[in-house]
């Protein structure tokens, strides 16, 4: 039976319907924020999935009709999903994963499906309430609710979910996620935004947060179901302590290895050992075999797990001996690559990223399909993560989930210190190449193509640096339990650790934050402390970078489109273009392929790495829209002799008409006694009358004694001894204008 459960959230009605749609699913829910409708559904498994961690997928499905539009493909319908696609998933995924229990097994699937888009009531956080309703109201086990908001900040106010005339005058773009008592997921873009105020941000955030989780908690008690009965996975007992007793002391000297690959070759050696002995015992078939070898792998991880957290928590240890505030040691270089527009090197420790810039004309804007607002992107920030960065083997090919959120976090980070495209009117594109990787690459990508920006003569306002901050704690962060924030976190850190907090921005501020945590929930104290203590490590990247490379270069790469910007006259844009695009496409062949950019207020952008090129594309233009100014002198061809004058060509398709009266200071009959075409003739320009331009050439010729002014014959409509009007059009040439039309 359905029911529907109202309130208002922001401003705006907020609405729940159940019970009528997707009845099948093991939780479903029907949500309307102002006219944003997403169908929420959970379906979770009736047993477990062999393996060693929780299947859980999230999909975020953008339905082409919520925005009233035929999807663009070849196919005319929706195909894979969208960058934006992927990160709404994984924005809900992050807050939701950690509120199953460990053990949990069971492969759950959440869809949330945007079935009408209204841009300024956030589909993105209307689908995670619906993923937190669908699966509580089901009977799956789930530690929920959760939400989710948008904070923005306009004229110093902060604003829960902004509509997107306020997204364009706030300087915080900010997505926080988490439950009633702590927050669980920050992903926030700012304009140099100091930490404290960023902070608050999230503060404000998650106060609008427990207003919508009491909302789901009031649904919940009225038609939740029973939660099913379900096995978490956990390990023998007997077989724990049978591989700690004999290993367990080895293992802790293995971890205490400081170099990463020597460490790992030593855990390795000692799991084989353990491996190779229970691979030789009898079981009874092969999914007995799977499970125990399987269990037996995890009993090892998690050894490695307890003994790096024990190390940090207890005596302060690190994988790699440093202190909990240390960063690995830095190198930064650039100019790794010469025909690369800029290039750059960043290493920390043993990550290590080549950042690349390439500079391209506005017209390699991406084009943009999807249910934003946003139709076209003048800055990518690439990330590719190969598997050879970790010493291993695997799939190369199109970017994953993981490698788009990190290349998005990047772009974050960087736009807010671009010039905008009136200073500097080129497309931009950064690649960051992971080549070596242990931990907090995504940061190191930032600092890479922070210096590749600069190496290639990007104008930017400042120098942004990133790290990745992490957490170990004893237990729950109820300030009875102690805990570690650490500084650079590596790959063993982030994978056994609590919480993974990537800090991004200027000396000025913050530009970029992201958190994703493995426990229920982080306080304000603890994002604080991490906070203050990124902030110190972010600035000793910055002083390494600046060592590097101190500022932008004051000019592009020989190898990069130079560029020259000016106006024309609106009313000559289609000139400039021609018929079918012929005039422009004419210039472009002979300009050896210069870009030409044309917008619609009359601004013209020429591109090419030859300048001369450059000015070659600019000097037809200039032809093309220029204009005859009266007192202008040329020495033209005669194109065209009538009895009543002559025309000739100024210069481009600009013809002036030289009146019979102004060939000689005599009387003239008729203009074809005087002048034929090919003729050249000096003339001066004496008059702009609609378009059409009047010379002269008699001043160019000795004035007779007592000349006096007769008045112009007027034009007879027809006949050769009659004159036609001044400026008449015949032929399709008329003065002033083109000859046979502009192309």
């Amino acid at each position: 039976m359905k029911q529907v459960f109202e309130t208002t959230f922001a401003g705006r009605p907020l609405s729940v319907e159940t019970g009528e749609i997707a009845k099948q699913a093991d939780g479903s829910a029907l949500i309307r924020f102002g006219d944003t409708v997403v169908l929420a559904t959970a379906c979770c498994a009736d047993e477990p999935k062999e393996g060693d961690f929780f299947p859980l997928t999230v999909n975020y499905e953008e339905k082409q009709y919520a925005v009233g539009k035929i999807p663009g493909s070849f196919l005319r319908r929706e195909g894979r999903a969208s960058e934006h696609a992927t990160l709404a998933a994984r924005l809900i995924d992050r807050p939701i994963r950690p509120l199953f229990a460990d053990g949990f097994r069971n492969e759950v699937q959440i869809v949330a499906t945007v079935m009408s888009c209204d841009r300024d009531n956030t589909p993105e956080m209307t689908g995670m309430l619906g993923a937190s309703l669908a699966l509580c109201i089901s009977d799956i086990p789930f530690d929920g609710p959760v939400a989710g908001v948008y904070v923005g900040r306009v004229n110093g106010k902060f604003i829960i979910n902004p509509t997107e005339a306020e997204k364009e005058q706030s300087d915080i773009d900010l997505a926080v996620a988490g439950t009633a008592d702590a927050i669980m997921m920050v992903e926030a873009g700012a304009a140099e935004v100091p930490e404290e105020e960023m902070l608050d941000a999230i503060m404000f955030g998650h106060e609008a947060i427990k207003e919508l989780c009491a909302f789901q908690k009031e649904i919940i008690a009225k038609i939740g179901k029973p939660k099913r009965e379900i096995s978490l996975y956990s390990p023998d007992p007997k077989i724990v302590a049978d591989i700690e007793s004999r290993i367990g002391e080895r293992l802790v000297k293995a971890i205490s290895i400081f170099d990463k690959l020597e460490r790992q070759d030593a855990v390795d050696a000692l799991k084989k050992e353990i491996t190779d002995d229970y691979e030789k015992r009898e079981y009874e078939d092969e999914h007995d075999y799977k499970m125990s070898m399987l269990m037996v792998n995890d009993i090892l991880e998690s050894m490695v797990a307890k003994e790096v957290r024990r190390l940090i928590t207890d005596e302060k240890i690190r994988p790699d001996g440093r202190k909990v505030d240390e960063i690995r040691p830095l190198d930064c270089q650039v100019d790794l690559l010469p025909r690369a527009h800029g290039s750059a090197m960043f290493t920390r420790g043993q990550t290590q990223v080549i950042g690349t810039t390439t500079l391209g004309p506005l017209s390699d804007k991406q084009l943009i399909d999807n249910l934003t607002g946003e139709t076209e992107r003048r800055f990518m920030h690439h990330y590719n993560f190969p598997p050879y960065s970790v010493g291993e083997i695997g799939r190369m090919g199109a970017p994953g989930r993981r490698e788009i959120g990190h290349g998005k976090l990047g772009e974050r980070a960087l736009s807010y210190v671009l010039p905008s495209e009136e200073e500097f009117p080129y497309t931009i594109r950064c690649v960051a190449d992971v080549v070596e990787s242990n931990g907090s690459s995504s940061q190191a990508s930032i600092c890479a193509n922070c210096m590749s920006l600069m190496a290639a003569g990007v104008p930017i306002k400042g120098i942004v640096s990133g790290i990745a901050m992490g957490l170990i704690s004893s237990g729950p962060l109820d300030g009875k339990h102690p805990y570690t924030i650490l500084t650079d976190i590596q790959g063993l850190e982030d994978h056994f650790g609590d919480m993974d907090f990537k800090c991004a921005g200027t000396a000025k501020g913050l530009t970029a934050l992201q958190m994703d945590i493995k426990i229920h929930g982080v306080t304000r104290e603890v994002l604080h402390e991490a906070l203050e203590q990124a902030n110190r490590a972010r600035a000793e990247i910055r002083a390494a970078i600046a060592a590097c490379i101190p500022e932008p270069r004051k000019e592009v790469s020989k190898y990069a489109p130079k560029m020259v910007t000016f106006k024309i006259d609106v009313s000559k844009i289609r000139d400039v273009i021609g018929k079918g695009g012929e005039t422009i496409q004419g210039m472009i062949r002979e300009c050896d392929g210069a870009a030409i950019d044309v917008a619609e207020d009359g601004t013209i952008t020429i591109y090419h790495s030859n300048q001369e090129m450059i000015a070659k594309a600019k000097a037809m233009i200039d032809e093309i829209t220029r204009e005859a100014k009266v007192g202008e002198i040329f020495e033209g061809k005669v194109t065209r002799v009538e009895d009543y004058g002559a025309f000739v060509n100024l210069f481009g398709d600009v013809d002036g008409l030289c009146h019979v009266s102004r060939l000689k200071w005599d009387y003239v009959q008729d203009a074809n006694d005087i002048v034929k075409v090919g003729d050249t003739l000096k003339v001066v320009v004496i008059g702009l009358e609609m378009g059409k331009v009047k010379v002269s050439h008699r001043e160019f010729e000795d004035k007779p004694e007592g000349y006096v002014e007769r008045p112009e014959r007027e034009a007879k409509p027809h006949g050769r001894g009659g004159d036609r009007p001044h400026g008449g059009h015949h032929d399709g040439h008329g003065h002033g204008g083109n000859r046979g039309g502009r192309r």
